[in-house]
Formats: C-alpha cells, structure tokens, sequence
C-alpha cells in the first residue's frame, strides 16, 4: 500500500522544514506508508465528502467534498492531507512506534490535585483493559486537516422525549 506522496516530495518537505531523518530511521517509502495510515485512521471519517472509489486504498481522493465553501476537484489529494501525513510520518522517524501507542486504562490519569483544585476524569476502556482515548494526536496535523474536515459542531441529534 503506498503513502500520501513520494520519496522525492517527502525528502524534499524534510528540508524545506529543516528536519532530517534519524540515522538509521526507516526507508521514506516505509515512514510514509505509516503515516498515511496514521491519517486514514484518525482522521479518515470525518474528512468531508466520500471516496471516489469503495475499493480505493486510501482515505483521499474523495467526491463532494466542500471546503473552504468550492468543491474540491475529487481527482486530487490535497497538499494538506500530503503534508500532515510527511509531518507524522516524520514523528514516526523521531520516535518509532509513536504513531500507534498502546496502553491500559490502568495507565491512564483518574484523579489530578493541584492545591485546592482537584479533577476527576472518567475512565473509559474496552473488554480488554486498553485504553479508549489513548490515540496519539499531533496538533500541527490538527491544524492542517482542519479545513477538510467535518464541523461535528454542525451536526444535530434528534432527541426524543416519551412522556410518561
């Protein structure tokens, strides 16, 4: 399966961002391949519109999508998505393995006391002990999807009442 992108864009993003890649890192085509992955996961069901293709091996391209109020031409990967996807597949040449944390509900904070402040937070795991909300996000890869992503502050739920 291949990445967002190509070794040659990808080594040149690298320099034009003043990052290189770690002595022994992973090959270009294994990092991106990682990081698109990382993006298609996280991100990939709230991008705006559908893939073009059921089969396609990828979150992008995709059809109907709407940003910035135009559609967005469904032939195209955006630059953005190419980017964030080198951005973390960088993060995964820095620090191996940190794009897919694992870890256990017994890990995770419960209980925080700052002085007087105190915040309790609630515990979610699954069947199996692992964490829910352990996804690593990366806020620079935020900012850049924000703009093909869905407002999930937009969406409504019907609510229903039964009197009784």
């Amino acid at each position: 399966m291949a990445g967002y992108g190509d070794d040659t864009t990808f080594e040149a993003w690298l320099t034009e961002n003043g990052y290189s890649l770690p002595v022994g890192a992973l090959a270009p085509a294994v990092l991106r391949n990682r990081g698109s992955q990382y993006i298609d996961a996280v991100y990939g069901s709230r991008f705006v519109g559908s893939v073009v293709d059921p089969v396609q091996e990828r979150q992008w391209p995709r059809e109907g999508a709407i940003v910035n109020g135009k559609p967005f031409p469904s032939d195209v990967v955006p630059a953005a998505v190419i980017n964030a996807s080198y951005y973390a597949a960088y993060q995964e040449a820095v620090k191996p393995g940190s794009l897919s944390v694992i870890g256990t509900s017994s890990s995770a904070v419960k209980r925080v006391k700052v002085g007087q402040i105190e915040k309790e937070y609630q515990t979610s795991k699954d069947d199996d002990g692992t964490a829910v909300s352990i996804t690593p996000l990366i806020s620079i890869v935020d900012g850049m999807l924000a703009p093909y992503l869905r407002d999930l502050t937009q969406i409504s739920f019907g609510i229903w009442s039964v009197g009784c």
